[in-house]
Order: C-alpha cells, then structure tokens, then sequence
C-alpha cells in the first residue's frame, strides 16, 4: 500500500461532500497538473490518502481510500487527463494543519512542506504514520 495527499478547496468539495458519497466514493477529478496526474496513475486500489483541506483551513482533515485506478476524467474530452475515484475512510479527530506539519522537523521533506500548491501527492510511510499520530489516529 503506498499513501498520498489529495487538496481540496472546501468550498469546491468539502471533506462532508466525500463523506456523504459513502462507498460509492467519487472521481478526484479537474486536476489539470501533470506531475499530479503521473501520481494517479501510481495509485492502485486500496491505497491511502489525506484528505487536504487548501486555502484558509490548511489542515488535513479526513482519510480516503482509493477504490477505481486511473481512468479517463469524465469532466474533459482530452485523453491527457485522468483521475482516481475515492471514497472517505474516516475523519481526522484532530486536524493536523499545514502550521503543525511545518513545525515538525521529522516532516521537513514532506512534499507538503516543499511543493504545497500540488494537488496530488505522495506522502512516505514514516510521513502517514506522524501525522496520523499528530491527528489522534
């Protein structure tokens, strides 16, 4: 299994959005990044990720799980752009912020820490696992 971070502007889609679609989860659709769009197609079913919520909040609120690889995204024509579908997993009980993650020196590698405007992004294990424990996971 390997670990990734999904951003969302929750006024676009909301972590409660993700949640309400239960297991029929949803495509993680518009990205229009290369580098972000290369990351999907590593993904495979089962993996995990945070779920990121960008602009004033900045914390990483909730857990999704892959559950379709990468497919044409049903928002364009343009075969250049795929997407993954997920589905909420559970929340964070604690939100870890970007703040926090920049405070931590063990995730000062992180490409949060290093590329925060990506929108798809791998996260390390030894990552996944200090932040789960920051969130009270």
């Amino acid at each position: 299994m390997r670990y990734w971070l999904f951003k969302s502007e929750p006024n676009t889609w909301s972590w409660d959005q993700q949640v309400a679609n239960g297991d029929a989860g949803e495509e993680w659709d518009g990205v229009r990044n290369y580098q972000a769009r290369n990351f999907m197609r590593e993904m495979q079913i089962g993996d995990r990720g945070f779920f990121y919520h960008s602009l004033k909040e900045k914390s990483v609120v909730g857990i999704v799980e892959v559950i379709a690889e990468a497919h044409q995204d049903s928002k364009t024509d343009d075969p250049r752009w795929e997407c993954v579908d997920i589905k909420a997993v559970e929340p964070v009980p604690n939100p870890v912020s970007l703040d926090m993650i920049k405070a931590d020196p063990r995730l000062t590698e992180m490409v949060l820490v290093k590329n925060s405007r990506l929108s798809v992004q791998p996260v390390s294990e030894a990552e996944w696992q200090i932040i789960c424990d920051m969130g009270g996971l």
